[in-house]
């Protein structure tokens, strides 16, 4: 709602002060001793002090316009003018001039003003017989009191000049009282009256103690500011703290909704120092009725200190603050982090160059480890950029303090190394303890230690607590409510301490919390079936929390997920609760779960969550809520049947009762407005995602045939899911597909087919993006939230992984993580901690500032869901493109947030990222053993044998190609490293060969040829004995392997001799039985080898 820049701190009389959270510095002009023209000329009354002169010019006013005759003739412009006396300017004080002006003819004509030549500024005016606005800045270089005049001599025709709405405006001081100092507070000015002044008489300061008891919204305030839309206005103070406070400054309204033309959060140093901020508001608010306003610097709920000011000012200027343009230095972007050493290794230049750059990769000391040219990427739809790409894939070189030089820029340092992800898998799931309700929080250091968050009960003292909490009431939200004639029963309330604040603010709310916890759960789920998942990384002992979470036995991810599920079972409506959907409609809610509790109203920044003032109420139930945790707690009953069996039982009973209280209850919906007061509304009237979620979840816990049908028969088991957008907590149906692809059921094969075919959609979306984003952006935009839709679409590619094996989808999760960590249009990394310039002013009332490891929302170019601080960043006059909608500032809640779920996502793809560094890194393979060419002899059998190296270990299978033929053919069931071969004649020459192969890549081993060996020949099927009857014929037959060729003879026995059967040259012989023919048979198998005798046949004659 305001045009706002971050200022800057100057230089005062305590000394010099460093930069602060700027990003952009700014200039404020001096004060001018009040307008050059004190009111605007609309000539309704007369000339209001103008006239003219010159020749027989003539001056009148008509229609509320001061109009000139001007003759022709005239040699100079100033021979005639219109004029106004009595104008002042000061030296370096800028000025507007604005005024409405036509002529009967086109002319151009001389503005100026000043003290006499050569102390003048002036503007050129072309004027046309269409009235037109006008508006000229001039910064005078001199002091002084003279006039003002339109110079509209020599012109060669009479014309008629028109002139109306005229005005010169300067900075006009707002506040009454600007100087503080001594021990008394200057007039107009008010504190809370049990803050003790510490300053004496004449002190160059004005200083009080500012206890810890004070509320969050005390401070220092100045009311009856008169603010106008569309004013230019710069506010500016001189001012400490003791303990280095981060203050609210703001200009708004005192009363009605508290609406802020701008908001400043300035960390305070312990020596007096000055912050200018230049803003354009974009809100009116009056000087003296209703909801006045204000200057205000809110100081309390920061501790025990002193706060010091010497000076606060609020000016109308006449300038507009410049227009925003993020500082984004070196234009070679990178992962800031770094990248893994057998990793993809990828960046983005930004360069207006129309042929390839060069670039080089230098070590820690300077030496150049790589050198090439980037291959040119066009022009960037979502960043605006002009941009080439940088790939050094290659480089396996390790180390820290790379950096890459291109186009004559340095790019900031970065690792190779395989630990960069290491820490990043804790600190993203350290998050979600200092975000837990209703415990006091001990976390490593001081810095997010605090009390217990609502734990009392509706009457406590400061803080109203989640216990025994009651239902939301239409007198509690007032024109807000949105629940129709919903009640709760009397006396019904809900003890819901626990849980996690869902963002920067202390609402709990179960649709969000649902993807959250899913994706904790998964994150530890994932370690029982990925093949790399490091098995121990997330045992019990691994995370920041209580310290009897330490050593229970159960992993720390889980102890954490539990924490959440505790909260789900408790938003459940208890059985007989009497609660029903309305008046008129009498449907139980027994078993639903309610969709949300929070304040009753807003509250502000720099508020605990012990601190917070507000009642908390329950809001109705939803069937997204209730399946949401039908889901969550049948996957949690699943992991936590290993480590509390009675914990299981209970989250699967709720789980079932969510489910069928869901199925009675199919369309009760959170509505979007039901957001208005103290929360979100989460709003979501398409639950049939969550159905087929639920219904998921329960099958693979129970394998019942019942939820297994509820799955089978869902749209969403075979829709096309993956959207470029990927999934949220509103659309839940990946959540339940990705479960059904990577846990064991008999539903797997198909939810894997489908995940494999959404990651290549992501993949072929991805390789389109020159800064390797997974996200593409939704029809040209980027959607609030946009980093945790790059991470969501990430868990998808890197499930195609943990499913197919496939390099290529791991390679893509690990440059999209590029992109979150530094290689984007604002060279920033939007995790907390994590690079060299990275988020750390993200929106929160306490965690201020975030813990390592947070994700900040990211780009949101969605105009219609900015907050103020991103509305006056980049009004109409000066957009934003979708990739640099983004600001650092804990004010921009549209684009800066922090919340469970997006920290969630991050939580699981930090995990698998770590364990892809920590998993040996592949190495494609390589033949150490080649098969030599072998010979055997007929029947004889040969063995081939290979080897081969590689990370994974590679596969082999063996092909064959026949002899004189080009082609090779896999050998069916041939895939061990050595190979029988049988050899017979068609083997002769044959050629064999193994292919080795992982996801790393293949090799093949050279070609082994198999050949006979010369052998005498070998009788493989001997002739038979035979009976038959006399006169009957009887048939023998030989089969024998030759190399080379044989050719075989029949014998007969006659008497004691052997004697040649004539003309018996076949395999098989026929012979008539008589009783005097010969009753035994041979035969011989002859070649050049040798010759090889059979056994004897005998015919026996049947009588």
């Amino acid at each position: 709602m305001v045009s706002f820049l971050p200022g800057r701190r100057r230089a005062t009389w305590a000394g010099a002060a460093t930069a602060g959270l700027a990003t952009l510095a700014l200039v404020v002009a001096p004060m001018a001793a009040a307008n050059p023209i004190g009111e605007v000329h609309d000539f309704a009354d007369g000339p209001q002090g103008w006239f003219s002169y010159g020749g027989t010019s003539s001056s009148s006013v008509d229609d509320g316009e001061l109009c000139v005759v001007v003759p022709a003739g005239t040699t100079n412009p100033w021979d005639v003018a219109a004029q106004h006396d009595d104008v002042t300017l000061a030296a370096d004080s800028p000025v507007t001039v604005s005024f409405r002006a036509h002529a009967t003819a086109d002319v151009s004509v001389n503005l100026r003003a000043g003290i006499g030549y050569p102390d003048d500024v002036s503007s050129s005016v072309a004027l046309t017989s269409a009235p037109t606005d006008y508006s000229f800045t001039w910064t005078p270089g001199f002091s002084g009191t003279g006039n003002t005049s339109f110079q509209l001599g020599g012109q060669a025709s009479d014309y008629t000049f028109c002139l109306d709405d005229f005005s010169i405006s300067g900075d006009d001081e707002l506040l009454g009282t600007t100087t503080f100092a001594g021990d008394t507070l200057p007039a107009g000015w008010s504190l809370p009256a049990d803050w003790a002044v510490t300053s004496a008489a004449g002190d160059p300061a004005f200083c009080v103690a500012v206890p810890a008891s004070a509320g969050q919204y005390d401070g220092l305030v100045y009311n009856g500011v008169p603010v106008e839309d569309g004013g230019n206005y710069a506010l500016s103070f001189t001012a400490s703290a003791s303990n280095g406070a981060t203050v609210r400054a703001l200009v708004g309204e005192n009363g009605g909704a508290y609406r802020t033309a701008y908001v400043a959060n300035p960390a305070l140093t312990a020596e007096l120092a000055s912050y200018d901020y230049p803003f354009t508001s974009s809100l009116a608010f009056p000087a003296d009725e209703g909801a006045v306003g204000q200057v205000a610097l809110q100081l309390g709920a920061r501790g025990d200190y002193t706060f010091c000011v010497s000076e606060v000012s609020l000016r109308k200027t006449a300038t507009p603050p410049p227009a925003y343009e993020p500082d984004t230095r070196s234009r070679v972007r990178v992962n800031q982090v770094g990248y893994l050493p057998q990793g993809p290794k990828r960046a983005t230049v930004v360069t207006d160059a129309a042929a390839p750059v060069a670039w080089e990769l230098h070590a820690a000391g300077g030496a150049l480890v790589a050198s090439g040219k980037a291959a040119l990427a066009g022009t960037d739809p979502t960043s605006g950029l002009k941009v080439q790409t940088v790939d050094f894939s290659t480089v396996t070189a390790k180390g820290a303090g790379f950096t890459l030089v291109a186009d004559g820029e340095t790019s900031d340092p970065f690792a190779i190394k395989t630990d960069i992800y290491a820490q990043l898998r804790y600190d993203a799931l350290n998050y979600f303890y200092p975000a837990r309700s209703g415990i006091a929080i001990d976390a490593p250091g001081t810095v997010y230690d605090r009390p217990a968050g609502h734990v009392s009960g509706p009457d406590g003292a400061v803080n109203k607590g989640d216990l025994d909490v009651a239902c939301l009431t239409a007198a509690d939200d007032g024109a807000s409510w949105s629940y129709g004639t919903w009640t709760c029963p009397a006396g019904y309330a809900r003890d819901v301490v626990g849980g996690w604040y869902d963002a920067g603010d202390h609402g709990k709310y179960v649709v969000n919390g649902g993807i959250a916890v899913q994706q904790l759960l998964s994150t530890y789920e994932r370690t029982l079936y990925a093949t790399d998942a490091a098995k121990g990384a997330l045992k019990d002992g691994t995370l920041e929390g209580p310290a009897d979470e330490s050593g229970n036995g159960v992993p720390d991810v889980l102890d954490e997920a539990r924490w959440e599920l505790e909260f789900f079972l408790a938003m459940q409506v208890p059985a007989g609760s009497g609660m029903t959907v309305s008046s008129t409609d009498s449907r139980s809610l027994d078993g639903m779960v309610h969709h949300k509790i929070h304040d009753v109203g807003w509250t502000g920044l720099g508020l605990l969550p012990s601190d917070d003032p507000q009642q908390r109420r329950l809001h109705r139930p939803s069937t997204a809520a209730t399946l949401n945790v039908a889901a969550t707690a049948a996957q949690g009953a699943r992991l936590f049947e290993k480590y509390d069996k009675a914990f299981a039982a209970k989250l699967l009973a709720a789980s079932r009762t969510a489910y069928t209280a869901a199925l009675r209850v199919p369309d009760l919906y959170a509505p979007a407005s039901a957001g208005a007061n103290g929360g979100g509304p989460y709003d979501d009237t398409e639950v049939s995602d969550e159905f087929y979620w639920a219904a998921a979840e329960l099958y693979l816990t129970t394998k019942s045939s019942t939820y297994k049908k509820d799955v089978e028969k869902s749209a969403h088991r075979t829709d096309d899911i993956w959207t470029e957008g990927g999934f949220n907590w509103g659309s839940t149906a990946a959540l339940g597909r990705l479960d059904l692809a990577t846990v064991p059921s008999d539903l797997r094969t198909q939810a894997r087919t489908s995940v494999v075919a959404g990651a290549k959609k992501y993949l072929t979306w991805q390789k389109a993006q020159a800064f390797g984003t997974a996200y593409p952006g939704s029809n040209g935009t980027y959607d609030w939230g946009s980093n945790s839709m790059v991470v969501n679409n990430q868990v998808v590619l890197a499930t195609a992984f943990d499913i197919t094996r496939d390099k290529k989808f791991s390679r893509a999760v690990l440059e999209s993580m590029d992109y979150l960590l530094g290689r984007n249009a604002l060279n920033n990394s939007y995790v907390t901690g994590y690079g060299t310039q990275f988020s750390s002013h993200q929106h929160s009332r306490w965690m201020v500032p975030p813990p390592n490891g947070s994700l900040a929302g990211g780009p949101n170019s969605l105009r219609s869901t900015w907050d103020p601080v991103m509305n006056t960043l980049f009004p109409e006059s000066n957009p934003c493109t979708p990739q640099r909608c983004y600001v650092d500032d804990i004010e921009a809640w549209s684009v800066n947030e922090i919340t469970v779920n997006w920290n969630s996502a991050l939580s699981w793809i930090a995990s698998f990222v770590a364990d892809q560094g920590a998993a040996p890194q592949p190495v494609a393979p390589k033949i150490t053993k080649q098969p030599t060419s072998v010979s055997g002899a007929l029947k004889a059998k040969v063995t081939l044998s290979a080897a081969a190296s590689g990370v994974p270990a590679p596969t082999v299978r063996w092909q064959r190609r026949a002899p004189g033929a080009t082609a090779w053919k896999d050998v069916r069931g041939a895939t061990s490293t050595t190979l029988k071969v049988v050899m017979t004649r068609a083997e002769h020459r044959a050629g064999y060969r193994a292919v080795f192969t992982s996801s790393a890549g293949s090799a093949t081993t050279a070609t082994a040829t198999v050949t006979l060996r010369k052998a005498r020949p070998v009788i493989t099927s001997q002739p038979k004995d035979v009976t038959v009857r006399s006169g009957a014929r009887a048939t023998f037959r030989v089969a024998y392997d030759a190399y080379p060729a044989a050719h075989v003879q029949w014998w007969a026995k006659k008497g004691k001799t052997w004697v040649k059967v004539p003309g018996a040259r076949a395999q098989t012989l026929t012979v008539k039985v008589t009783g005097t023919s010969s009753k035994h048979y041979r035969v011989v198998v002859k070649s050049s080898q040798g010759q090889v005798t059979s056994r004897t046949a005998h015919v026996t004659i049947r009588r």
